[in-house]
């Protein structure tokens, strides 16, 4: 059977040297030296300052809201936040936790990301952020949205949960928003097992944050904020250097297969449309079909021949009731989320297997 990806596992021997030496000191958890080692080479590895590393995604993305105040009712009520209805469950579902009413806007249909000119009509008196989505790592329209943060005073969290390694005219992209979260699940591009971490834009969030990823603790004898226990362990930052040691390999072995199925698909299925002066990091190959009955067929064909193919993202999140009612139906996600379909990325897939993926599409497509 092929899936749909697979956790990269590095070096065991390495692994073994870093697991050794958490034996030898008896330090697991609480800010240890592997971990104050992978926020320092991931910060220079992606060329950023202030990052946080947390337990996982989702509470990077739960952090930031707190510690930017996003959380907090407006006049009584509670706070609005507005984001893009094509995305994973977690981005939505972490405002609804804390007590934060996500407010969808439509995409734009070629980038799949947030669309700025639909940002401007959700606002209202209790929007306190924006929370756009780095849709497979392809940047938002960052400048367009700064400008709408700034006119109306508003927090814009993305959630970079894909975007590791892209730049963005020649820089991190991570380096734009209030705050930028990253998720390092077993499945992702870079992973420490699981685990996460924050981008901050400035040091004195970087500071609060730290507090509340410890339950708000400041000193043995002093708790000064209310907090939560968010931290990584050492266990997991072992993961982490081992497999960001490996990075460039990680890297290479995805290009290729994005390279070999670009050479089948192209002009055969629809792309996502990369924003200009952005760099592609390979974590994913989605393809959008003609209609829902066609994807339908496709991955009926794939799974008849062992490849288990996955609709990222379905359903469009304005239709999933948890999250609240009446909200405004989004055509575009909508319409993309019933014709849309990873397929199988990771090191390791054979050139045979990614034709045979391909040429399923291929037949069911036309």
């Amino acid at each position: 059977m092929i899936p749909v990806t697979k956790p990269y596992l590095p070096s065991r021997d390495k692994l073994n040297q870093y697991i050794d030496g958490i034996y030898e000191r008896n330090w697991l958890t609480n800010n240890g030296p592997l971990l104050q080692e992978l926020t320092r080479r991931l910060e220079d590895y992606l060329g950023v300052e202030n990052l946080l590393l947390v337990s996982n995604g989702t509470l990077a993305l739960q952090i930031a809201y707190h510690a930017l105040g996003v959380n907090e009712p407006v006049n009584g009520k509670p706070s609005e936040a507005i984001t893009t209805p094509f995305t994973f469950i977690a981005t939505a579902s972490s405002l609804k936790w804390d007590g934060i009413e996500p407010v969808f806007a439509d995409i734009n249909p070629q980038t799949w990301c947030l669309d700025p000119n639909n940002i401007e009509a959700a606002i209202t008196s209790n929007t306190r952020a924006i929370v756009p989505v780095h849709v497979f790592g392809n940047a938002c329209d960052v400048e367009a949205i700064d400008v709408i943060a700034q006119k109306y005073s508003l927090k814009v969290i993305y959630d970079a949960s894909h975007a590791f390694g892209v730049k963005y005219k020649g820089e991190s992209l991570l380096k734009h928003g209030d705050a930028a979260t990253l998720s390092f699940h077993a499945t992702k591009l870079f992973h420490t097992g699981e685990g996460g971490a924050i981008v901050f834009k400035r040091k004195e969030d970087l500071e609060r944050a730290k507090t509340m990823i410890n339950f708000g603790i400041t000193g043995p004898e002093a708790i000064d904020d209310l907090g939560i226990n968010a931290k990584m362990n050492e266990l997991q930052a072992a993961m982490g250097l081992c497999v960001l040691d490996e990075m460039d390999q990680i890297g290479q072995d995805r290009q290729e297969v994005t390279e070999t199925y670009d050479s089948r698909l192209v002009g055969k299925v629809q792309k996502q449309q990369t924003q200009p002066n952005t760099t592609y990091n390979h974590a994913y190959y989605p393809v959008a079909l003609k209609d829902n009955e066609r994807l339908t067929r496709a991955m009926s064909s794939l799974r008849d021949c062992g490849v288990l193919a996955r609709r990222y993202f379905y359903p469009s999140l304005e239709s999933v009731t948890c999250l609240g009612v009446g909200f405004k139906d989004c055509p575009e996600s909508r319409n993309l989320a019933e014709r849309i379909v990873c397929l199988p990325i990771y090191s390791g897939l054979s050139t045979e297997d990614i034709s045979r993926i391909a040429q399923k599409v291929v037949e069911v497509g036309e």
